[in-house]
């Protein structure tokens, strides 16, 4: 069996799902709004995980390496060692809120990131001590048992992000297949005013938002988990996703609020002849096209 299909089969062991849950509450007690906004990284436009583990790995690798080269590198090695065990704390808290809300199948791969990543800190945390007691030896093994642990980690984790897409943009790859020409979506007066409607370029989802004879466009799948935003609501200007309440701007598409960090993308739009037409944003007009664009009616 291969290490793909081993680490595929931990997605299907619901013995793991009571500590996915006892996480999740630990996760749910982070406030939403500007708390949570902040650690999944919607500042950023990225997720917080990603930076955040550099910090700790980098340091315990390094303290390794200085143990293992020529000369006393231990007063060193140990504040590598202790430094990493301070980032380690916010690296491990963003990837849990991360993690909340993510499907079932993802957290129990996450519950055993958690747990080898958890080992790591330990074992870093015994090696520290160890260090401080003049063990010199049993801190340098205990730092390579360390480094295997949280490299376990970081492959479950690496499963998650480039095999599961997690943090990804799930919308990203929708805008190859939006047409760069204009394309009709309907009539002005089949999209209700106030409402999200649901639409299509080629089949690709579109959300249309209508406020009397001004149209916004957005593409219709959201970021973070690929949703329907047609299915979403409206909220002060903002769409929200029906799944997990991401908030994107009307006007731009910006994040407001997350779990989704990446924008969602918003395309031109025109009213011609009673008919709303959009195509991708930032392309210099056309002769001939007889769009307005910009969102506002014809009349």
């Amino acid at each position: 069996m291969r290490l793909g299909e081993r680490v595929r089969a931990i997605e299907r062991e619901e013995r793991l799902d009571p500590a996915a849950a006892r996480l999740q509450e630990l996760a749910d007690t982070v406030p939403e709004g500007a708390v949570r906004d902040l650690v999944n990284g919607v500042q950023l436009g990225h997720p917080v995980h990603p930076f955040a583990v550099h910090l700790p790995l980098g340091a315990w690798l390094s303290a390794t390496l200085l143990d293992l080269l020529p000369g006393d590198h231990r007063r060193g090695a140990h504040a590598l060692i202790n430094v990493g065990l301070l980032g380690s704390l916010p690296a491990a808290f963003s990837g849990l809120v991360d993690l909340s809300r993510e499907h079932k199948r993802h957290k129990r791969v996450g519950v055993v990131h958690a747990a080898a990543n958890g080992c790591g800190m330990l074992l870093f945390g015994a090696s520290s001590l160890a260090r401080a007691r003049g063990r010199d030896g049993w801190g340098l093994a205990l730092a390579l048992a360390g480094l295997g642990a949280v490299g376990a980690g970081g492959s479950l984790g690496g499963h998650l992000a480039y095999y599961r897409a997690v943090g990804a943009n799930h919308a990203d790859q929708l805008l190859d297949r939006i047409p760069a020409q204009w394309s009709d979506v309907g009539a002005l007066d089949d999209f209700a005013d106030g409402e999200s409607e649901q639409a299509s370029v080629d089949g690709t989802p579109v959300v249309v938002v209508r406020s009397g004879a001004t149209v916004r466009a957005l593409l219709g799948t959201c970021p973070h988990m690929g949703a329907p935003l047609a299915e979403g609501t409206l909220v002060h200007g903002c769409l929200r996703c029906p799944w997990h309440g991401s908030e994107f701007r009307v006007d731009d598409g910006s994040v407001v609020h997350g779990p989704a960090t990446a924008a969602l993308e918003s395309l031109e739009t025109a009213v011609v002849g009673g008919r709303v037409r959009v195509r991708l944003g930032g392309l210099p007009p056309r002769r001939g096209d007889g769009g307005q664009a910009g969102g506002e009616g014809d009349g």
